[in-house]
C-alpha cells in the first residue's frame, strides 16, 4: 500500500476493526477515513474515531474517490454472492484498487491481519459459498507435532503451510525441489509470523527430491515427522501425457520412497491428495494418482496409525489450472481457448480445499479414502465468459471465444468415484467417505516391479528403460488405464 492513501475498510465488524487498529499503529500505509457498513446500529457512530458510513450501495455512490483511494472488504464470512454485489458497487464508485481478506477458514478466532490483504480478483466471486472451519480447532491434532508437507512451493502444499502455522506445530518442514517456490514460501510464513498470523512453528525449508529413495529414508530419519501431507506430484495432464515416464517416476516412485520411510521411522498422520483424474483415469497422470492411492492404502494395513487419501477436483487458480491461463489470454487481447463446448469440471477455492483436507486428516480413520464434495461441477464456457465480464469486456465481441478440441488424456466430464465406488456421508460437512464395492484389486508389488525397470536403468533389462510404449501396455493390463 502506499503511503498517505486513503482507505475505506468494507465492514466494521471484528475483522474490520482488527485492520483499522493495525494500520493507525502503521501510518505508513495510508489512513483509514470510514468504515462502510450495512448494520443500522453502526451506521453514524464513531469506533476509534472512525466514522461508519452506511448502507454501503447508497453511501459508496456518494464517496468522491481518487486514484490513491484503497478499498479493504473486511468480510471474511461474506458469501460469494454478497462479495459479487460489493464488488459491483465499488466499481461503479470508481475504486481502482480493492483488497479483500480471505476466507473465514484463514481468519482465526477473528484475528485478521493487513498483511492477510490481497487484490481481490474472479476466484473470489466464483463458485460456491466454503465451508465454515475453526482452524484452530480442527487443527488441535498436530499441536507440538512435526508436521512436514511435501510439495510445499505449490498451490495446494504453500496453502496447507499457511493454514497450519494456526495449528501450533512445533516444527512445520516444507520440501520441495523446487529452490524458487521454497524460498517464496519460506519468506512468506516468516513474514506472517512477524505480523502476527499463526503460532510460532519453527520453519525449515528443505530441498530435495522424492524419486531418490536413499534421500527420502534419510532425510525422514532426521525429521522425525508425525503428520506428513503429501501435496507433491506432476500433475499438467497434456505435459505428462507427453511425458509418462516421468510422471510415473515422480508421482508413484516418490510416493512409494515416502511411504516406506513414513512407515519405517514412525510417522503417525499419513494424509494424500488425490484428484478426480485418478477414477477410472483415461490420462497418464491420472493413472499414476490411482496407483498412488492404492499404495496409501496398502500402507494403512501395515501402519495401524492414520494413512488416507483426500481426492477432490479442481481448485481455482492453481498453477497450471485454466483460470491463470484464461486471465493471461484475455490480458493480451485474446482469443481465449475452450477445448469442447461441453467440457465441464468440478471446482473449490484453494482454501476451501486444504481446509477440508486439514480436517479430515484429524477425523479421518485409518485406510479410508475421502472425496471432497465439490458441488455441481462448472461448464467451462460458462466460466471463461465470467472471466472476460470481470476484467470489463464483453464476450465475442470484445474477446473471442475459440474451441481447440480435446487434447491427450482429457475427457469432457470428470466424476469424484469409480463405479465400484459407494460415497457415504461422514460427521462433517463436505467431506465423504468411500466405500468400494467387492472389485478385483490390482497386484501393487507386481506393478511396481514392472514400472521400475522402465524408470530406473536395470542393466537385467536394458530394453525396458524409458519406453513408452511397455509402460503404456502395462498400464492398460492392469486396468490403471481406460483410454
Amino acid at each position: 500500500m502506499e503511503k498517505g492513501k486513503r482507505l475505506y475498510i468494507i465492514g466494521a465488524g471484528f475483522a474490520g476493526r482488527n485492520l483499522a487498529s493495525e494500520i493507525a499503529k502503521k501510518a505508513i500505509f495510508g489512513e483509514v477515513v470510514a468504515f462502510l457498513d450495512d448494520d443500522q446500529e453502526k451506521i453514524g457512530k464513531k469506533i476509534d474515531g472512525i466514522p461508519v458510513l452506511g448502507p454501503i450501495r447508497d453511501v459508496a455512490l456518494l464517496i468522491r474517490t481518487n486514484p490513491a483511494d484503497e478499498a479493504i472488504i473486511a468480510i471474511p464470512s461474506a458469501s460469494k454472492e454478497y462479495l459479487k454485489e460489493l464488488y459491483a458497487i465499488l466499481k461503479k464508485a470508481n475504486f481502482q484498487k480493492i483488497r479483500i481478506l480471505p476466507e473465514i477458514s484463514q481468519i482465526v478466532d477473528g484475528d485478521a491481519h493487513l498483511i492477510q490483504t490481497r487484490s481481490i480478483d474472479l476466484q473470489d466471486l466464483l463458485g460456491r459459498n466454503p465451508v465454515t472451519i475453526k482452524l484452530k480447532q480442527s487443527l488441535s491434532y498436530v499441536r507440538g507435532k512435526r508436521v512436514l508437507v511435501t510439495g510445499a512451493g505449490g498451490s495446494i502444499g504453500s496453502e496447507l503451510c499457511r493454514q497450519l502455522l494456526s495449528g501450533g506445530a512445533s516444527r512445520l518442514y516444507l520440501l520441495g525441489h523446487g529452490e524458487n517456490s521454497i524460498y517464496q514460501i519460506d519468506k512468506e510464513l516468516h513474514l506472517l509470523q512477524e505480523e502476527g498470523v499463526g503460532e510460532k512453528a519453527t520453519i525449515i525449508p528443505i530441498i530435495g527430491d522424492l524419486k531418490d529413495p536413499d534421500y527420502v529414508d534419510y532425510i525422514l530419519s532426521q525429521l522425525k515427522a508425525d503428520a506428513i501431507f503429501h501435496a507433491a506430484a506432476y500433475k499438467h495432464v497434456p505435459m505428462m501425457e507427453e511425458n509418462p515416464v516421468a510422471v510415473m517416476e515422480n508421482n508413484v516412485l516418490g510416493t512409494e520412497n515416502l511411504l516406506k520411510a513414513a512407515l519405517k521411522y514412525g510417522t503417525k498422520c499419513f494424509v494424500h491428495i488425490s484428484t478426480d483424474k485418478a477414477v477410472q483415469p483415461v490420462s497418464t497422470y491420472g493413472a499414476s494418482k490411482y496407483i498412488c492411492e492404492q499404495l496409501v492404502l496398502d500402507a494403512a494395513k501395515k501402519s495401524g496409525q492414520n494413512f488416507v487419501v483426500v481426492r477432490f477436483g479442481n481448485v481455482l487458480g492453481s498453477r497450471g489450472s485454466i483460470v491463470p491461463l484464461f486471465q493471461s489470454q484475455i490480458e493480451k487481447g485474446g482469443p481465449v481457448t475452450v477445448t469442447h463446448p461441453d467440457t465441464r469440471r468440478f471446482f473449490m477455492t484453494i482454501s476451501e480445499a486444504c481446509s477440508l483436507v486439514l480436517k479430515a486428516g484429524g477425523v479421518g480413520e485409518n485406510g479410508n479414502l475421502y472425496i471432497l464434495d465439490m458441488g455441481e461441477p462448472v461448464r467451462i464456457h460458462d466460466l471463461a465468459e465470467q472471466l472476460i465480464r470481470f476484467h470489463g469486456f464483453e464476450p465475442e465481441t470484445d474477446i473471442k471465444i475459440n474451441y481447440i478440441g480435446m487434447r491427450p488424456g482429457e475427457r469432457l466430464d470428470e466424476t469424484l468415484y469409480a463405479d465400484n465406488e459407494e460415497p457415504c456421508k461422514t460427521d462433517y460437512d463436505r467431506i465423504l467417505r468411500i466405500n468400494k464395492k467387492e472389485t478385483k484389486a490390482i497386484d501393487i508389488n507386481s506393478l511396481l516391479g514392472k514400472l521400475k525397470p522402465i524408470c530406473r536403468f536395470d542393466a537385467s533389462a536394458p530394453e525396458a528403460y524409458r519406453n513408452v510404449k511397455m509402460l503404456r501396455d502395462i498400464l492398460k493390463n492392469c486396468n490403471c488405464v481406460f483410454a
